[in-house]
């Protein structure tokens, strides 16, 4: 019976499958999983591939894993139901007075004027309630600071800390564009519910809490990370230290952004991730620590499995970083039992204990990248090393080489889901870059913080050792990072191609196995039968397949023919995956939810991608206020656009058009130049004395992207069915660029066409500028048929009170309406007196900041509405 050699795996394999069930299915869709997954069982026993007791385990996997997932969602609710009922009914912006007492349970974070915790409340008292209540409940806690000082005050707090905190509590915002990032199902997923905003540290009372809790002793391992940061950044410079931090600690608080980003590109985060390759390092160089001061094997062993869960600590006990320790402990006490098993049982027991002990994990990404890639690495590296050649001389390289090439195969779908791109420099990256990074830098870095404990000076000379290899690092990865037409940007794929790409890859690997193992050992037998039939004295030809052997030439046809069939399906899978939309012939346009600006994306039935401008995040910092920034800020092209954009597969945009140069619709189009490349941008012609139009306009001439000042009366076809047309601003008989700091009333104003579907977007201009393009068309409609009636209008100036007037509806009698605004706007958009003007009009209005992102799909039988989903 081919299933019982691995036990262990196939139960494991069915507790993480129940677990995946119920998190992703109803109850009735588990029952029905569940039910599928006891007939297989029983097909195979039927026959005879397992005995019953292997089935019956398997089974009692898919129940206790999908039983206690079920139960800890059901445990996983908030202890405040009335306040839910009551922000469900109020609105997702519905914010709540409350004063709530408990422990701090995760590391204080400080970063500018912000400061954020997790607080276990033990008493909360919501303001109107008689007296406060005692509940079980965990907050995310948000303080804002006002004075650079409170900095200082922050920072002395720490996990097991008791805290009483003023202030608001709100409901995390979910996903308001469609693939976006949920942040109220992150923090579910880490049974936090609500979010408690502070103003100032004077709302904060902090004390000492008990010493002995396990909150207060991770307090004391958060405080020795935090010392040996400190000790890092005396270690190195300030360009390197906070990756060298990442690296040794796991502490990527500090790290650049941008330095990320090019890391990012290549595919070589896990680099910065605490994972096995970083246990096995420390596991090696103490061992032979201990070797040097001859210390028996078994206490060898036992040293080991001690140090190994401090380590864990240390460096952030990230999902990763906690199943390479347990895999490890695992294995050394094996070892020192003398039963020590191969790696898919230390796997298997890993992936267990961890989703026994939080079933949540199964969601986070570093748990699925690190399990995904480990077994890959398992069952592939094997099949693929046997048969690359067998040099002596380079056997290191080609085990290298045969793991790299594994490990990039097998985290290309994960890869891909969840960071949407691709760069084909990436194997090289990791071949070249992985070794050096882990057995040069790391250990450096590691001995040198270890040194600079007693002796900072040794230290520093040691670490001085590691400031070129950094630098060449970096170096290294800007230019390859740089070479950007080997980057491909690929959409979400669904997760039915994810499980499928990864099942036909374990086929693979042992079909492959197969073919290697028969091609091997036919080119054995065709090199004994050339020595038995040499001549004394001669040495015998080198076997090779092909030689003259007849059928020592070739592994079987048959392995052969599933080899290639294998290859054709991978193939198929790759160009779905590349073009999932290549027979998608609608046009969408989507309205983005950037807050208080502007940014849509248009999609034509030929696939080509138009982006009207780009959002932005003003900003008001005053001078004296530089201690306010943070090392991450929330920028809105880089962390929203860009990513939406590559979601849904954006490789290029074709039509970049600027309404105009104001800072809440150009901020974000900074990084989308930077990250996708732009073909051609339409503008208004005119030039802005701030900073960020001016950076903007440079970026475009730097990246060689035309620039055309367009005019009313302009046409363009993209493609067979979208047509686009400019109706302002007028034509300029000056062929200079002028200097215009207020910039609404030269927006640029855009009518598109897809099919028989008509848009209209009107950029930021008010009533004068609406009767101005009117008189303008009714002149144009004497010569030929004019574009009036359209299917949906985007509000002008985000609704302004002086935008959007009666004669503009009552000349374009739109079907239906999109407003672009931020949800508690201070500019009170949309007014409503346009809202009022809309609803006589007999328009539907859609907006973003009660709606979310709005999608218009314009089809040859019609339009469709859809909000985000």
């Amino acid at each position: 019976m081919m299933l019982n050699r691995r036990p262990l795996i196939w139960f494991a394999l069915c507790y993480v499958c129940g677990s995946a069930a119920a998190a992703g299915l109803s109850s009735r869709g588990v029952m029905l999983a569940a039910g599928a997954a006891a007939l297989l069982a029983l097909a195979a026993v039927l026959c005879r591939q397992a005995s019953w007791q292997l089935a019956a385990a398997c089974a009692l996997a898919v129940g206790l894993a999908a039983g206690e997932r079920m139960w800890a969602d059901a445990r996983n609710v908030t202890a405040l139901p009335a306040l839910l009922a009551a922000a469900e009914a109020d609105g997702p912006r519905a914010a709540y007075a409350a004063e709530a007492a408990g422990t701090i349970v995760s590391a204080v974070e400080v970063d500018g004027d912000r400061v954020m915790f997790h607080m276990a409340a033990e008493r909360v008292h919501v303001a109107g309630e008689a007296a406060p209540r005692g509940v079980r409940e965990r907050f995310m806690v948000h303080v804002r600071l006002a004075e650079q000082p409170e900095q200082t005050v922050a920072a002395a707090w720490q996990r097991g800390d008791a805290v009483s905190v003023a202030g608001e509590l709100t409901r995390p915002a979910t996903a308001t564009n469609s693939g976006g990032f949920d942040y109220r199902r992150y923090l579910s997923s880490q049974s936090i519910h609500w979010l408690l905003k502070v103003q100032g540290t004077a709302a904060v009372s902090q004390a000492a809490g008990p010493r002995w809790t396990a909150a207060a002793l991770l307090g004391r391992v958060d405080a020795a990370r935090a010392w040996l940061g400190a000790r890092m950044d005396r270690l190195y410079p300030s360009d390197q230290s906070g990756y060298m931090k990442g690296l040794v600690l796991g502490i990527r608080e500090d790290l650049d952004p941008g330095q990320f980003q090019q890391f990012s590109r290549l595919g070589l985060t896990h680099i910065l991730a605490i994972s096995g390759l970083h246990v096995a390092v420390f596991l090696y160089a103490l061992a032979g620590l201990l070797r040097l001061v001859r210390m028996t094997r078994e206490r060898i062993l036992l040293v080991l499995m001690l140090s190994v869960p401090l380590y864990v600590l240390l460096s952030g006990a990230s999902p990763s970083v906690i199943r390479a320790g347990l895999m490890a402990v695992l294995g050394l006490l094996a070892a020192r039992m003398g039963k020590l098993k191969d790696g898919l049982h230390l796997l298997a027991a890993a992936a267990v204990a961890m989703l026994a002990i939080n079933p949540f994990f199964l969601e986070n990404v570093s748990f699925q990248l690190s399990f995904i890639v480990t077994l890959g690495l398992i069952i592939g590296v094997p099949p693929v090393r046997a048969a690359m050649p067998q040099w002596r001389r380079g056997k290191a390289l080609l085990d290298l080489a045969a793991v790299t090439i594994v490990a990039q195969i097998v985290s290309f779908p994960v890869t891909i889901y969840y960071f949407n791109q691709f760069h084909a420099l990436s194997l090289l990256a990791n071949f070249v870059l992985v070794p050096f990074i882990s057995f040069v830098v790391m250990p450096l870095g590691g001995a040198a913080l270890i040194i600079a404990i007693p002796w900072e000076s040794g230290g520093k000379l040691l670490a001085y050792a590691s400031h070129h290899a950094n630098d060449w690092t970096f170096a290294l990865v800007d230019q390859l990072s740089q070479v950007d037409a080997l980057r491909t940007i690929w959409a979400t794929p669904p997760l039915w191609w994810v499980a499928a790409w990864l099942i036909w890859l374990g086929i693979s690997f042992y079909v492959f196995g197969l073919w290697t193992s028969e091609r091997n050992a036919q080119l054995r037998a065709a090199s004994d039968a050339l020595e038995e039939t040499a001549p004394l004295g001669t040495a015998p030809m080198a076997a090779n397949p092909f030689g003259h052997a007849g059928t020592a030439r070739h592994p079987s046809s048959r392995t052969g023919r599933t080899l290639l069939f294998a290859i054709v399906i991978f193939a198929l899978l790759l160009a779905y995956a590349y073009k999932p939309d290549l027979f998608n012939r609608n046009g969408t346009v989507s309205v983005i939810d950037v807050g208080q600006g502007d940014s849509i994306h248009v999609r034509t039935p030929g696939g080509k991608h138009i982006l009207i401008d780009g959002g932005g995040t003003l900003s008001f910092r005053k001078p004296g206020e530089e201690w306010k920034e943070r090392s991450d800020p929330f920028e809105i092209g880089r962390k929203l656009i860009v990513p939406l954009l590559m979601k849904r597969g954006v490789r290029e945009i074709d039509l970049l058009v600027i309404s105009h140069l104001d800072s809440d619709h150009i901020r974000g189009l900074q990084a989308v130049m930077e990250s996708i490349p732009v073909r051609r941008i339409w503008w208004n012609g005119t030039v802005k004395k701030a900073e960020d139009a001016r950076k903007l306009l440079a970026l475009a001439v730097e990246l060689k992207i035309p620039m055309y000042a367009v005019h009313a009366g302009q046409k363009y076809k993209l493609d067979p069915a979208t047509d686009l047309t400019v109706l302002w601003p007028l034509d300029s008989s000056s062929a200079s660029v002028s200097l215009l700091n207020e910039q609404n009333e030269s927006s640029v104003v855009l009518h598109m066409k897809i099919y028989g579907e008509t848009f209209l977007f009107a950029g930021d201009i008010d009533t004068a500028t609406e009767q101005a393009i009117i008189q303008n068309e009714q002149r144009r409609a004497n010569e030929e048929e004019s574009p009036a009636a359209v299917s949906v209008l985007k509000i002008a100036h985000h609704g302004s009170r002086f935008s959007t007037g009666g004669e503009w509806l009552a000349y374009w009698r739109p079907l239906a309406a999109a407003a672009s605004v931020g949800a508690m706007n201070s500019y009170g958009h949309p007014h409503p007196d346009v809202l009022s003007r809309l609803k006589e009009a007999g328009t539907g209005v859609w907006r973003t900041d009660k709606d979310g992102e709005v999608h218009f799909i314009a089809t040859e039988e019609g339009l469709l509405f859809r909000r985000n989903d």
